[in-house]
């Protein structure tokens, strides 16, 4: 009994540890280290945010850097700066934007008040409620400073449809990246400051974005260059053209009384800050010139001190198409040219004879080319360069025609200018537009007439602007006309166009229509807001941009000038002319 006890008892056991979980083996270290698993990092990429302007995005496209779709999987971010903080090892990309209308606008600026209360859906102000066009880039870029726009304030569309669609919806304005400025399009101020203009402060200016590139590594940096800027200065020239400037009558007089430098005093400032000041003097100077005459007929001469106010207001170029250049004869002619060497004037469009007068001005400023050329097709004939006799370079169109477009193929912005026919209508005679748009069509940027005692209209046509007729810049007359019949009196030859252009990296980008009124036979000033306002409504119907109103605003209304006293002045004893040297 005792032995089957024992031997149930040994079997129960080895069935007990059959059935039993079994122990893990022990684990043997190898002899040799097995390799370490690490994990792949996911490949770099870069985000873009709708707010990037297309220029800009394209230099990100060029980095040949994976684009993510899903910012938050994205190793690099192209967006809005929102604090100076988020950089990571990039300086920031600074974003000028224009505020810009079609050009026939005549509302000039607006204050950062009035946009800021458009963008939040105010139905007063300068547009009275009327949406900002801009891209959809400009949009969320807008967005990311100012907040989300109420409902109807802002129109989207493509960049490259704004500017039709702002025409066809007149009035309108929009806001538009700076390399998108164009000459059909009018940039307004900002608080004052104009991106377009010599003096523009950028740091009150408020149309600017910062965009930051977030997440690149120091060793990317020289990969991932972002432009600082897309408004660089040295790259900008401003042009101011003028009309028809001629110092004797009543404007000498004038100098003689008050002061040479006195027609000047209310608008140098305008005409100092340009990069080059064009104007068109149509009299020579003489040393023996007699004392003004105010009911001189004829010309004759300026007396050489009056070349004082053109260095006064700051004159680069002058134009000498004019066709009383010859008025007091060759020796005089030859005298001026001397003259203006002497003082650092350049000129074009005449000259000591024929071949002299048709040569073009070649200048380069700010790294624009300009090639100015000038042609006289107004009588008499003896203003015109001779083979051996100074002058004014006569109109060959076949031969202007050709040097502007040879000029062009060699990457001149060319300035084209014309002493015409006279009219006194603000439309141009069906003769002079065909004329003016053949140097357009040849390539001409600008094509400006500096013949016109009285503004005429003006047009985009084939890629230029042209200007018909300036009106004058520094002459005496003080005429009023009549637009129709029964209709008052408004200032006729009083009123002057000056045209500041604006040229940016080898590009003819906008122009600014300046607008002055002659005062005491020989002083133009700045015109008041409603003379503006009134001018460049009538004239932006002539030209066939707004509907025309010819009537004159009450503000406008005219009455003749008396003419001033006038006491003979003493004369002078007669000098030998000598030559300046230059």
């Amino acid at each position: 009994m005792v032995v089957k006890k024992l031997l149930f008892v040994l079997l129960a056991g080895v069935l007990f540890t059959a059935c039993a979980p079994q122990a893990a083996a022990p684990v043997v270290k190898p002899t040799t280290p097995l390799p370490t698993r690490t994990s792949t990092p996911a490949p770099a990429g870069l985000w873009i945010s709708p707010a990037v302007p297309d220029a800009l995005r394209q230099t990100a496209l060029s980095w040949s850097v994976p684009i993510i779709v899903d910012s938050s999987l994205a190793s690099m971010r192209l967006d809005v700066e929102r604090a100076p903080s988020s950089i990571v090892n990039r300086p920031p990309s600074i974003w000028i934007y224009a505020l810009a209308a079609p050009f026939p606008t005549v509302t000039d600026g607006v204050t950062l008040d009035d946009l800021r209360a458009a963008w939040g859906g105010s139905s007063s102000g300068p547009f009275a409620g009327r949406p900002l066009w801009m891209a959809e880039s400009t949009l969320s870029a807008f967005t990311a400073l100012w907040g989300a726009p109420a409902g109807g304030s802002v129109k989207t569309a493509p960049a490259d449809q704004l500017l039709d669609l702002a025409w066809k919806d007149l009035p309108s304005w929009a806001i538009i990246p700076f390399e998108s400025v164009q000459p059909k399009w009018k940039v307004l101020t900002v608080d004052g400051q104009s991106p377009i203009r010599k003096d523009f402060d950028v740091s009150k200016y408020p149309l600017q974005i910062t965009f930051a590139l977030q997440g690149a590594q120091p060793s990317n940096l020289q990969t991932f260059n972002l432009q600082p800027f897309n408004r660089d200065p040295s790259k900008m020239t401003t042009l101011i053209m003028t009309g028809t400037t001629a110092l004797v009558r009543w404007i000498a007089y004038k100098m003689e009384i008050n002061g040479v430098n006195y027609p000047g005093r209310d608008i140098g400032d305008w005409l100092r800050q340009a990069d080059i000041f064009h104007i068109s003097n149509e009299v020579s100077f003489d040393p023996n010139c007699p004392p003004p005459n105010p009911y001189q007929s004829r010309f004759y001469c300026s007396d050489p001190k009056y070349i004082q106010l053109l260095d006064d207001v700051g004159v680069d170029v002058v134009e000498l198409t004019g066709n009383h250049n010859m008025d007091n004869g060759a020796s005089s002619a030859l005298y001026t040219l001397s003259l203006y060497k002497q003082h650092g004037i350049s000129t074009f469009g005449g000259g000591a004879n024929a071949e002299d007068a048709r040569k073009p001005l070649l200048l380069v400023d700010h790294g624009n080319k300009f090639a100015f050329v000038g042609c006289n097709d107004a009588p008499p004939p003896e203003a015109w360069a001779t083979t051996n006799s100074p002058g004014a370079n006569h109109c060959n169109y076949e031969q202007f025609t050709a040097q502007i477009s040879q000029l062009r193929a060699q990457g001149y912005l060319v300035i084209a200018t014309f002493q015409y026919r006279e009219g006194y209508s603000p439309e141009p005679m069906p003769w002079q537009v065909n004329d003016f748009r053949k140097a357009a069509d040849a390539g001409a940027a600008i094509v400006s007439g500096s013949q016109s005692h009285f503004p005429l209209a003006m047009e985009f046509y084939n890629g230029a602007f042209i200007h018909y007729g300036l009106g004058n810049l520094f002459f005496d007359q003080m005429g009023n006309i009549s637009p129709g019949p029964g209709l008052p009196l408004q200032p006729g030859e009083r009123r002057e166009f000056i045209d500041r252009y604006v040229f940016y990296d080898g590009r003819y980008i906008s122009t600014e229509l300046l607008t002055a009124m002659l005062e005491d036979y020989s002083r133009p000033r700045p015109m008041t807001a409603d003379e503006r306002a009134s001018f460049l409504n009538e004239y932006f119907g002539h030209s066939g941009w707004l509907p025309l109103v010819p009537t004159p605003a009450p503000a406008q209304t005219a009455t003749i000038i008396p003419l001033p006293p006038f006491v003979p002045l003493p004369t002078h004893t007669p000098t030998p002319r000598v030559t300046p040297t230059p």
